[in-house]
């Protein structure tokens, strides 16, 4: 197939790099570009892979509508607050029948609708696939195994990506669960500024468990409250991306909850790190959800007080410890929601 991949950062690139392996052919599309001194009518995109050098084969631009030109499927790989902007443009010039992969994960902070509702808003009726699950650039352009997730209402779009994404160094699996595979891959970033947060403080591995499983229990009651599945929230894009995002020092959402707990600023974090960090936007539109529904979610509530209302991350995690005891097995009241919501 031939593919336009858009977003130059570390995961756009190295799907970009993993497509051509594949035996695709790819244009790799970003903001930011340098010349090539050899090349002057050729940019480069590529970020620093210390182990990969750069395909010659990969072709890159700032020009966006030369990216998607003839393409048959694009992967979305940018940042969530650029893209109801980029799929504004991208709309006047997508060609026929071509295959969205939504490869990004968040909420739009503003609205607080999921990522795919952002693109049936801005691109209704075009085909689309969400792709996600428990995977680092880092892994995936060296080569290592993983498996991944593609969710669509409709299989047979579903089952296009997972033969155009699936190999022998990646395991694909397919889904109809597009809400639940969204809010999963966007809940889990917050969960994984708690579970930093937690280890910057000092707070140890067990602390660490016990965050990862009763956010495990808050990603399933906002989940399955907004149309999401029980077992995609067991699955790969629920429980397998927040262990691996919780739990890695190559996650940039856990390093900023580290960063937090020993005591630096927000914005010193986020300066030390240089990458967006979607966990924090997402923190903001997920807890202002959250609200509005009467869902109870008091890790993502301390992560929201923490970043945004100067909250201590020790007074945040004594909070969470301190709260009324409960049984495990009781459930919150049920949330009834409008069509609109849902």
């Amino acid at each position: 197939m031939r593919w336009a991949v858009l977003g130059g950062g570390h995961w756009g690139t190295a799907l970009a790099v993993y497509l051509l392996r594949q035996g695709h052919t790819v244009q790799l599309w970003g903001r930011c570009a340098k010349r090539l001194p050899c090349q002057p009518d050729r940019v480069d995109l590529f970020p620093i892979f210390p182990q990969c050098a750069r395909p010659e084969e990969l072709r890159c631009t700032v020009d966006l509508s030369a990216a998607v030109r003839d393409s048959e499927g694009i992967v979305l790989a940018i940042p969530s607050h650029a893209l109801r902007a980029l799929m504004t443009t991208l709309r006047t010039c997508l060609p026929p029948a071509t295959l969205l992969v939504l490869a990004s994960k968040g909420l739009e902070m503003q609205t607080a609708l999921r990522l795919d509702q952002v693109l049936q808003e801005t691109v209704p009726n075009v085909p689309m696939v969400v792709l996600s699950g428990p995977s680092f650039a880092h892994d995936l352009i060296l080569g290592k195994p993983l498996a991944m997730t593609v969710a669509s209402t409709n299989p047979t779009y579903a089952q296009r990506a997972a033969e155009a994404f699936g190999s022998a160094q990646m395991r694909v699996y397919t889904s109809d669960d597009v809400a639940g595979v969204c809010l999963a891959g966007a809940i889990k970033n917050v969960l994984a500024i708690a579970a930093g947060i937690s280890d910057g403080l000092g707070n140890g591995d067990s602390a660490r468990a016990a965050l990862i499983t009763r956010g495990m229990a808050e990603l399933h009651r906002l989940g399955t409250a907004l149309g999401g599945r029980t077992e995609t929230f067991m699955g790969l894009a629920g429980a397998g991306d927040l262990i691996l995002t919780a739990s890695s020092d190559l996650s940039r959402n856990r390093r900023v909850g580290v960063g937090l707990g020993r005591g630096l600023s927000l914005e010193a974090v986020l300066r030390e790190i240089g990458e967006e960090a979607e966990g924090v936007c997402t923190a903001q539109a997920l807890f202002q959800l959250a609200q509005r529904l009467g869902v109870d979610m008091p890790i993502t509530e301390q992560v929201y007080r923490v970043l945004f209302e100067g909250t201590a991350p020790r007074v945040a995690s004594d909070v969470l410890m301190r709260r009324a005891r409960r049984s495990e097995l009781q459930m919150p009241p049920d949330v009834t929601l409008s069509s609109a919501e849902s």
